[in-house]
């Protein structure tokens, strides 16, 4: 079972009047946890690996995806608007940073999604108890 990731905090200019045009936000992931499936609407992510090992899938356009494995020291990053989750790896903390160039940090997380259960439904071909069972 994948724990949700540790969002240490965010800097941008609602609480850092010299962030006008930055964004970051710290994360900390325990062994096995992941960062869930999310994009930014507003920039592209560039993510800075400070400890640990991870593992990063983004979803492009046409059913394509790419997998790539990070470590500390490591850049990494996502377009705009593109999906992507981050896995820790190893068996330490993964510490990262992710950050956009935009005056506020906003990310679309699919936590946050509310889909009609008749779309999911019928999207994924699943049964009405198999939908129930999904958290």
């Amino acid at each position: 079972m994948h724990r949700r990731a540790r969002r240490g905090g965010i800097v941008d200019s609602t609480n850092f009047a010299a962030a006008a045009n930055v964004a970051m936000a710290h994360v900390t992931l325990k062994p096995g946890a992941l960062r869930e499936l999310h994009g930014h609407p507003n920039a592209d992510e560039w993510q800075y690996y400070i400890q640990g090992s991870a593992r990063m899938t983004v979803f492009f356009n046409h059913s394509t995806s790419r997998t790539i494995n990070f470590r500390a020291g490591d850049v990494g990053y996502v377009p705009q608007t593109l999906g992507h989750h981050v896995e820790n790896t190893g068996d330490t903390d993964l510490i990262f940073l992710e950050m956009i160039r935009a005056p506020c940090f906003q990310d679309i997380s699919l936590n946050d999604w509310h889909l009609p259960p008749e779309l999911v439904i019928e999207h994924l071909g699943i049964s009405q108890q198999t939908l129930a069972t999904i958290p």
